[in-house]
Order: C-alpha cells, then sequence, then structure tokens
C-alpha cells in the first residue's frame, strides 16, 4: 500500500449541494452549503457548517430556525450564483417564489424538489472560521412528482452532487443495489 497523506481537508466524498435559507432583517435570504449532513434518524437532525459571517448565519442566530432546499441539476446554475454573491451586496429575496411551513419563518424554495424546515437546536462555536448549526427538522415537504411510494425518489428529484478542492459539480450515479440486503450474502476472505 502506497498512500499520500493529503493533510487536514474535509474529505468526505460526494457532498450534497443543497440552498439553505432564513429570514434576516424580514426578507428571505439564502446560501449554497455542501459542507451539510443528517446526524440523528429520531427526531431527525442535520448539522452544516458556514462562516459566521455569512449573513444567512446571522438570520438562523436571530430566528432559531433555517430551511435546507434541495435543488434539482436544473437549478445548479442559481445555486452557484448564490453562493458567489452574499445578500450584503445582492436581494436574493426576489430571487425564488417562497413558501413558509409551520415554523412561519424559515424561507423554503418552491421550485426545489425537496424542503426541509429546521429549528436550531444549537450554534456551537468551536474555534474556526465556521460556526456549526444543529437543527431539529421540524417539517419535510415534496412535491408528488418527486415520490415513488410515498418517499422521495433521487432519480426524480435529480439532484447533484459536489467535491471540494477541484470545486466540481457532478451528477448522482446509476444504482447500485438495495440497502441492508445486498451485504447479507457477503462472505468475508480468511487471511492468508
Amino acid at each position: 500500500m502506497n498512500k499520500k497523506t493529503l493533510g487536514n481537508k474535509s474529505l468526505i466524498y460526494p457532498m450534497p449541494v443543497t440552498i439553505v435559507g432564513a429570514e434576516v432583517e424580514g426578507k428571505p435570504n439564502f446560501m449554497t452549503i455542501a459542507f451539510i449532513g443528517i446526524v440523528n434518524i429520531n427526531p431527525g437532525m442535520v448539522a452544516f457548517g458556514s462562516n459566521r459571517k455569512h449573513l444567512t448565519n446571522k438570520g438562523i442566530v436571530a430566528n432559531q430556525t433555517f430551511s435546507i432546499n434541495i435543488p434539482s441539476q436544473d437549478q445548479l446554475e442559481i445555486a452557484d450564483y448564490i453562493g458567489i454573491y452574499s445578500g450584503t451586496k445582492i436581494d436574493k429575496s426576489r430571487l425564488f417564489e417562497v413558501f413558509y411551513g409551520k415554523l412561519g419563518n424559515a424561507p423554503m424554495i418552491a421550485s426545489c424538489p425537496l424542503n426541509l424546515e429546521c429549528r436550531v437546536t444549537d450554534v456551537l462555536e468551536r474555534g474556526g472560521i465556521d460556526q456549526i448549526i444543529v437543527g431539529e427538522i421540524v417539517e419535510s415537504y415534496c412535491e408528488e412528482k418527486f415520490l415513488t411510494e410515498g418517499n422521495p425518489d433521487v432519480e426524480k428529484m435529480n439532484p447533484a452532487v459536489f467535491t471540494m478542492y477541484d470545486n466540481r459539480y457532478f451528477a448522482i450515479g446509476k444504482y447500485l443495489g438495495k440497502a441492508w440486503s445486498m451485504g447479507k450474502d457477503f462472505k468475508p476472505k480468511k487471511k492468508p
């Protein structure tokens, strides 16, 4: 084995492309986030890292709510755009048709296939440039056309993924097998 060391890098690949939303001074604002993931199943919880200087972070901390919107590949250009430009420079409230759910102040993007409405449970300060925001999923929203047997269908939603350090977007690949099933017939090899 000849592995090269790469240093302290965030290299869990790939990362989902998401758009996080929050109310900021009474208006919806959005930022593109890939440093995000599910951290608990019951209750459903998410966490993400985001620079504390982001305008959206200020709204999240002030309101204690946020949304996670999963864009389709068709929305990748606008997702990249809002990741490039700060809400202090452009008015992102006019870029999307917005709707609100149970919490009333977590703006969600109507055109995104999947939306998660979240309540903040923790904002962690660990000394890096990012705040780690942890939230409980209060409700999930998905249009019927993106569901199969009542569940969001990744092929129908057509999301994108991101790789850090080379800054590239990718499509999700082909179906490989059923989780908690395909490993049932695995036979470990005996070591020589």
